[in-house]
């Protein structure tokens, strides 16, 4: 099969151009050592992912931590810039853009971040800080931005008189919310959802994944929900593409996904969800070793090491070794493994 051939399709007709493809993306971190401070290697935090996103399609990005999701979020907002690899928004090549014709483009591409209480100003008010990406993208009429702040804070079930507040009145569901409200307030096409619910209560999870749900049908919006829970993923996504050392082990719908997992790597982690039913029979798949460094990976499939299918082929130091599995589709259409026996 052709490099070509191998590379993901767009999973959702919408009858053109996916809204994001993105092509070998890598992300080498450089390790300096010494007085000079001479590169010594380079920590390889994503490390070759090709993936297109569909028109109002939610992608999930899930994996252990350390694997390279956020990276590759920030990587395609360019917000940190991609080693190699390409870009494209819209039909558009982004990833060499300088900062002038970059930022029209920020306006349709918004972040979500993981923390809702370090993403917050604290000396901003709540409408400042929802508001400043209108101010900065050229709204100067006051009046119009309150309006719109209004309405969004309200949008994510926010009283309008807490755009006079400051971050710190508030809890973190609610500052979560308002970090929802300012990825809104520039009407993006495109939001990358960073483990939005990762810092919150159990109870308030539920309610901002529903939050999410809710806006997506509202405003048409495409999400790329990075997460590390497979449950949380399993709720809100379309798609799923499971991580492992800044390479895609798998990618499928996530119904497909969760119900026929081929990667050893997906299936680990999907033993490893609790059942609510403590009499339900489970097949535990438990990974031997730690996670290799992303500063010197195993040669071949990343995976090897700690892969229970390459000890049971006794391939571990073989064709694992030696060759990089290519993301390939497999039995069922749109779902693909990078593995040599999956």
């Amino acid at each position: 099969m052709t490099a070509e051939a191998a590379k993901p399709p767009l999973a959702v007709a919408d009858g053109g151009q996916p809204l994001l493809r993105i092509r070998g993306i890598k992300k080498y971190f450089p390790v300096r050592r010494g007085f000079l401070q001479r590169v010594i290697g380079y920590v390889k935090a994503v490390d070759g992912v090709d993936l297109d996103v569909g028109h109002g399609e939610t992608l999930g990005l899930v994996g252990e931590s350390g694997c390279g999701k956020s990276t590759l979020g920030r990587s395609i907002l360019r917000l940190i810039e991609p080693t190699e690899g390409t870009i494209e928004f819209e039909g558009r090549n982004i990833t060499k853009l300088d900062r002038r014709h970059m930022k029209p483009v920020r306006a349709d591409m918004q972040i979500i971040f993981q923390d809702p209480v370090g993403s917050l100003n604290p000396r901003m008010s709540v409408g400042d800080i929802v508001g400043e990406g209108l101010l900065v993208h050229g709204m100067k009429d006051r009046k119009k931005r309150q309006k719109i702040i209004r309405d969004i804070l309200e949008k994510v079930g926010l009283r309008q008189e807490y755009a006079n507040r400051y971050p710190h009145e508030f809890s973190g569901g609610q500052r979560q919310r308002i970090g929802i409200a300012r990825a809104l307030a520039l009407s993006p096409k495109l939001i990358i959802a960073d483990e939005p619910v990762s810092a919150l209560d159990v109870s308030i999870q539920s309610q901002v994944l529903n939050l999410l749900v809710d806006l997506r049908k509202e405003f048409g919006l495409t999400y790329i929900f990075v997460a590390h829970n497979l449950a949380v993923v399993s709720y809100i996504s379309d798609r799923v593409a499971v991580m492992y050392l800044g390479q895609v082990m798998e990618l499928a719908d996530a119904e497909e996904l969760y119900k026929n997992p081929l990667h050893p790597y997906t299936q680990s982690l999907l033993s490893a969800i609790p059942q609510p039913d403590p009499d339900h029979p489970r097949n535990r798949t438990v990974l031997t070793g730690d996670v290799p460094s992303p500063f010197n990976p195993p040669s071949g499939c990343p995976f090897r090491t700690r892969c229970p299918l390459a000890r049971e082929k006794g391939t571990q130091n073989g064709i694992c070794a030696e060759e990089r599995p290519p993301l390939i589709e497999k039995r069922v259409p749109g779902h693909f493994a990078a593995c040599h026996f999956a």
